[in-house]
């Protein structure tokens, strides 16, 4: 449904076979109710755990997936081949445009963001997720 962004590579890495400038991967932002349906079939291709150590002081969280057809219902294409992905989750809670607009910019006050305890009780609760 989505539209991807091609990445492009910025050096020239002749051992991996790249070029400067040549498309090496694609990203997509999902929001909404995109992002949670994915994430839940992300977290049943991790087993449901995730380290701590992928979270970091502001909310965010990250992770990676070895290869595609670890997600449920998918599976191999040859003409694909074996690929893996990383996924990479930005919390935010109302009052985060604020720092983005146009107009009038500030930061978010230490009151209002997102702490590391807070982002890892907020994953257990929706997807019932381990942290290990």
């Amino acid at each position: 449904n989505k539209k991807p962004v091609r990445t492009i590579s910025r050096h020239k890495i002749p051992s991996w076979g790249i070029k400067k400038r040549e498309p090496i991967g694609c990203k997509v932002t999902l929001r909404g109710k995109d992002a949670e349906e994915f994430l839940k079939r992300a977290f049943i291709a991790k087993d449901n755990q995730i380290k701590k150590s992928n979270f970091d002081e502001y909310g965010n969280f990250s992770f990676g997936i070895h290869e595609y057809i670890d997600f449920p219902g998918i599976k191999y294409d040859p003409d694909i081949g074996i690929f893996g992905m990383d996924i990479c989750v930005s919390l935010e809670r109302p009052g985060f445009r604020i720092k983005r607009r146009r107009i009038k910019k500030s930061k978010i006050p230490s009151r209002n963001r997102i702490s590391k305890e807070e982002a890892i009780e907020f994953i257990k609760n929706k997807f019932k997720v381990k942290i290990i």
